[in-house]
């Protein structure tokens, strides 16, 4: 197993990558960034689908619609009279997998078709 580099920017993870090839990179919150550039992309899951719809090669995380529904519910049994503070902290239930295809082909990246067909999104 390769050792993890923690990365503190874009550049220095790119940079990370290219020198060396097998080490995965995380990157820390804010710091995402999407290379239009096919020769910079870094082939990367993403927690939201904004990133793999701009050119990101897979997004993976909470649905990010239904946490707004729940707190349009939150809102709707306070104004009925529960205490907010009775009120059980939900955490998400539903995910999405977003891929973006064309991406994988500029990166020279097959993907499984397993995977594909679990896929909420495809983007061709």
């Amino acid at each position: 197993m390769s050792d993890l580099v923690f990365a503190r920017s874009y550049g220095q993870a790119t940079l990370s990558v290219y020198s060396n090839r097998l080490n995965p990179v995380m990157l820390p919150p804010g710091c995402a960034k999407v290379s239009t550039n096919p020769r910079h992309q870094l082939p990367a899951v993403y927690c939201l689908p904004y990133f793999a719809r701009s050119g990101g090669l897979i997004a993976y995380g909470p649905d990010t619609v239904s946490p707004y529904r729940r707190a349009a519910q939150y809102v709707d049994r306070i104004l009925k009279g529960e205490k907010p503070a009775d009120l059980p902290v939900q955490a998400p239930t539903q995910y999405e997998l977003v891929i973006n295809l064309k991406t994988a082909k500029t990166s020279g990246i097959t993907l499984p078709d397993t995977v594909l067909a679990r896929a909420n999104e495809v983007i061709e």
